[in-house]
């Protein structure tokens, strides 16, 4: 069981790289963003930023190997790219203890760590220097980012340990799961704790484990981001989105890679579908070509068993010579090597290679070709000389007497030597193999006498052939077809049996295009994932965005309510004397600074102590409401109404003369002395006018105005007085009665 899903998560490998390596690299997203914050900025989380981008690249590097020539140039650089993205996280934990008060040494630590790695590359190869960087630099790196977070976890706000903590954990795993299940090395610990030792008792590629690894650490620091931010915004309807939001994404994630997945599956499948028919097809092209090749040796072996001289030469009376010149006519017509005439012991009692004689000829009693012949059918059989090099082929008929008796076998041999040479250019690795799986023709140099699958008695077959057998290049034996590991590679292995023989043709399609055509699938997946993802983050900066400015709304309305409250009169809604000494203040300055006219009418309701101690205060402050009312209605925008205090108004004027501002003061007296006043009745009110003049104060122009309001009660009351327009007491003051 954990074989049959150990070789089914073999093909699963370039899908499982392009999620560890998007997963990386959204932590490294992630990581980004909390390195804006005063707390990322202090950790230096900008370092985890990088370490996601870059160990993501490193994975979607060995992706890219899976779909092209993993040639030593782009193992050297993706070697690199992995020893350089383990840097960060170590440089991160540095920065960490020496802030911590711990003595920690200075960069320069890094350069003979990473001048180990290159010299183990260039001395022990590539794997060596993969394995050499995940000890010196991964597992440190990821462990010690673990304790770090573990102590940054004590000085967050206590909603947020729980995820740092979590992501601590995370770092931990990964650490063993990268930087100490490395691939298998010859050395220790590599030779025993390796990437081939957990897929053994797991079934499960250690790849997978990466990836689910760095998709929680992706959710988990995902998740620290988004309570950093509900944090700093400070809104319930934020911190309410963010969390349905984050999940709703979360889901989404899920489903586009499952999906993802089972279109990338399906892509695969159309291809693996493809591949068994086209090595179908390959197989029977081989097939035909061995067979096209014996096809002269299997008629003209029929044709020299039924010719008379040598039937003559086996049932006597026949002439030896005349045999012979038959014989060899036979072997040049056909192109065989060797041609024999056997008798029923097995016997040669001619050849064609007379140097070679009959008396050094073995007997052929025990082979197949021999006994399949004396059975009465026609014999095939290929064989191997103990020189090595391609086999031949044996094909034998029997020879009969009249009355259908087999007296003798009549048999030709042809070298497949050609055949070999012209299918060397084959593009697809082929073997022809003989019964025990030792290869004995292939396109494939350095091969030949090697078994393919485990086999018994090795030494006996690496006798016979003068050559090691070497180790087998699949697990277990194909009895028609599969898809297997083969040297170390999944791949899609048939096999075809050559009729009347025990030898077979057995083609090999690599795995590296079915990854080419599910590569549409990831791209299709990525696409949608980061479709996905950013419509999780403009939504997420919109509503941020909206609570900010409704945030900044807020404010602001209870601000100006604030200034409204702290500037307005409660009873009549006008200014109080607050604004008032504010604007008279700027109008002032300003018609000092650009010579331009402001007037003051200064405004008292007539005897409104009698109205309070008859009607009582509610009437009088009834009297108020409706007399600011009627006031402001009789004034310009640009003007500023205020209550002076008790029954006295205020009004300042800007751009106004003295004679106008007295226009202004007597319809004002006009419209209060005909309105009606509900509990009342009639009154009046009695104003004072100034108009500001070079050298004028506050105070002093206050005065003049107050002293003209005095003079129109001391004149009778409900009349207009102007205050004179110069502060000397010589001059008499303007009236309006």
């Amino acid at each position: 069981m954990r074989e049959q899903m150990g070789l089914f998560l073999a093909t699963q490998l370039d899908f499982i790289f392009f999620f560890y390596g998007l997963a990386f690299m959204l932590l490294g997203a992630v990581c980004f963003s909390i390195a804006r914050g005063a707390v990322g900025k202090a950790a230096r989380f900008d370092l985890l930023g990088w370490f996601g981008l870059v160990h993501g690249g490193s994975e979607w590097l060995d992706l890219t190997a899976l779909i092209v020539d993993d040639g030593p140039a782009f193992q050297a650089f993706r070697t690199t790219v992995m020893s350089a993205s383990y840097l960060f996280p170590l440089e991160f934990a540095r920065l960490a203890a020496i802030r911590l008060g711990a003595p920690m040494p200075g960069r320069w630590i890094y350069v003979p760590l990473l001048m180990a790695v290159v010299a183990t590359g260039v001395v022990n190869g590539q794997v060596s220097a993969n394995i050499l960087a995940r000890y010196l630099l991964g597992a440190p790196g990821a462990f010690g980012t673990c304790v770090v977070m573990i102590i940054r976890a004590r000085t967050l706000e206590i909603l947020s340990r729980p995820l740092v903590l979590c992501a601590a954990a995370c770092f931990a795993l990964y650490g063993f799961a990268a930087g100490l299940i490395v691939p298998a090395g010859d050395f220790w610990p590599a030779n025993t704790l390796n990437q081939n030792w957990f897929v053994t008792l797991t079934g499960v590629p250690i790849q997978l484990v990466r990836g689910l690894l760095a998709a929680a650490l992706a959710v988990m620091m995902w998740s620290v981001w988004g309570r950093l931010q509900t944090v700093a915004v400070g809104s319930n309807l934020y911190t309410a989105y963010l969390q349905r939001h984050f999940l709703t994404t979360l889901a989404a994630l899920a489903v586009i890679f499952a999906g993802g997945w089972a279109l990338t599956n399906f892509l695969g499948d159309i291809y693996k579908e493809n591949i068994q028919t086209e090595a179908q097809g390959d197989l029977k092209l081989l097939v035909s070509r061995l067979d096209g090749e014996t096809a002269t040796v299997d008629a003209m072996v029929k044709a020299l068993s039924g010719s008379r001289a040598v039937h003559s030469l086996l049932t006597g009376g026949g002439e030896a010579e005349r045999a012979q010149t038959v014989l060899g006519r036979n072997v040049e017509a056909s192109g065989a090597t060797l041609g024999q005439i056997l008798d029923l012991s097995g016997a040669v009692i001619a050849s064609s290679d007379r140097e070679f004689g009959l008396l050094g000829a073995p007997n052929a009693a025990t082979a197949l070709y021999f006994r399949v012949a004396m059975a009465g059918g026609a014999g095939r059989e290929f064989v191997q000389d103990n020189e090595g090099g391609p086999p031949g082929s044996v094909a034998s008929y029997p020879i009969r007497r009249e009355d259908e008796t087999v007296v003798g076998v009549a048999m030709l041999k042809k070298s497949l030597v050609k055949l070999s040479t012209s299918l060397q250019s084959f593009d697809r690795p082929f073997f022809f193999v003989d019964g025990n799986g030792v290869v004995m023709l292939s396109n494939r140099p350095g091969t030949l006498n090697r078994g393919l699958w485990p086999i018994g008695a090795k030494a006996t077959i690496a006798e016979k052939f003068g050559a090691p057998i070497g180790a087998p290049m699949l697990a277990s034996e194909i009895t028609d077809a599969a898809w297997t590991m083969f040297n170390g590679r999944r791949s899609y292995v048939m096999r075809s049996a050559i009729p009347k023989t025990e030898w077979s043709m057995l083609i090999v399609t690599p795995l590296a295009g079915m990854f080419a055509s599910r590569f549409l699938g990831i791209i299709i997946t990525l696409q949608l994932a980061l479709t996905a993802l950013f419509h999780f983050l403009g939504k997420e900066h919109g509503v941020r965005d909206s609570v900010q400015m409704q945030s900044r709304s807020d404010l602001q309305t209870l601000a100006d309510s604030l200034e409204v409250k702290a500037n307005t009169d409660p009873l009549t809604g006008l200014y109080n004397r607050a604004k008032f000494n504010v604007v008279i203040a700027h109008e002032l300055a300003r018609a000092q600074r650009y010579g331009t006219a402001f007037s003051l009418i200064v405004c008292d309701i007539d005897r409104f102590k009698e109205v309070n101690d008859v009607h009582g205060h509610q009437a009088g402050d009834q009297v108020l409401v409706q007399l600011s009312a009627i006031f402001s209605a009789g004034i310009r925008q640009t003007d500023l109404l205020a209550r002076w205090g008790g029954e006295e108004f205020v009004l300042v004027l800007p751009a106004t003369d003295g004679l106008t501002a007295a226009l202004v003061a007597e319809k004002l007296r006009r419209a209060a002395a005909q309105s009606a006043f509900a509990s009342v009745g009639a009154i009046t009110c009695s104003f004072g006018v100034g108009e500001y003049v070079a050298g004028d104060s506050v105070e002093s122009l206050l005065a003049r105005t107050d002293n003209a309001l005095y003079r129109a009660k001391l004149n009778g009351r409900n009349r207009v007085e102007c205050a004179a327009p110069v502060t000397s007491p010589d001059l008499v003051p303007m009236h309006l009665g």
